[in-house]
């Protein structure tokens, strides 16, 4: 059975091969918040030390509870050399579709770095306008130990966002489903009509809005 430490190493296969051609600084992109029916795309970008192995760092889909993810990010922001998070918005989703929307918020991220990275290792996606050479891994944050860092980052900057916007819309319990569409978030939907937060181009969303007036 792959012990830990042999599970983070074979996650460095596309970093090490990058720092052999002395890369320094090779930056894991990834995004949450696709599927939700509320609140923005979070993207992140992080660049990692050649020495880093945190354990438990994974897909952060993977990751059993919220705490661990939590303790996790803390952990990657502490270690890592460069980190930064971006998003797009509700507006911007529905006025470029969630893909489009979602290569935005990734390019963002990587822009907002202190670091300019020397590569970049992006989940499953091309991004325009990069200061960098990049590659898409298709499962990224499976193959990955920076794209994973990534991914970490990412759902947990959008799961404390979702918890400050259920401050302001408190009848829709985004800080327990953080906008996905489980059966009880679509029941308040339907309850209480769509949010300025909800995404209007989402099917849920959209059969429960007005319609426009010929």
């Amino acid at each position: 059975m792959e012990t830990e430490d042999e599970r983070l190493e074979s996650m460095l296969i596309h970093e090490k091969a990058l720092w052999s051609e002395s890369l320094l600084y090779i930056a894991g992109v990834d995004e949450a918040g696709m599927a939700p029916l509320a609140g923005p795309v979070v993207a992140a970008a992080v660049v990692l030390p050649q020495n880093f192995r945190l354990h438990g760092v994974k897909d952060s889909k993977k990751i059993s509870t919220e705490a661990k993810r939590e303790r996790l990010a803390s952990q990657i922001r502490e270690l890592c050399l460069a980190q930064a998070t971006a998003q797009a918005s509700v507006e911007e989703i529905d006025a470029l579709n969630i893909y489009q929307a979602g290569r935005l918020a990734m390019q963002r991220a990587v822009l907002a770095l202190s670091i300019i990275p020397q590569h970049c290792l992006v989940d499953a996606r091309h991004l325009d306008k990069l200061p960098c050479p990049q590659t898409a891994l298709i499962q990224g944050d499976n193959l990955s130990l920076s794209i994973a860092a990534a991914s970490i980052l990412a759902k947990t900057s959008r799961d404390n966002l979702l918890k400050t916007l259920a401050q302001t819309y408190p009848q829709y319990g985004f800080e327990r489903h953080k906008g996905y569409p489980t059966a009880q978030h679509l029941a308040l939907l339907k309850k209480f009509g769509p949010s300025p937060v909800h995404r209007k181009s989402f099917s849920p969303v959209a059969k429960l809005l007005p319609l426009p007036l010929l």
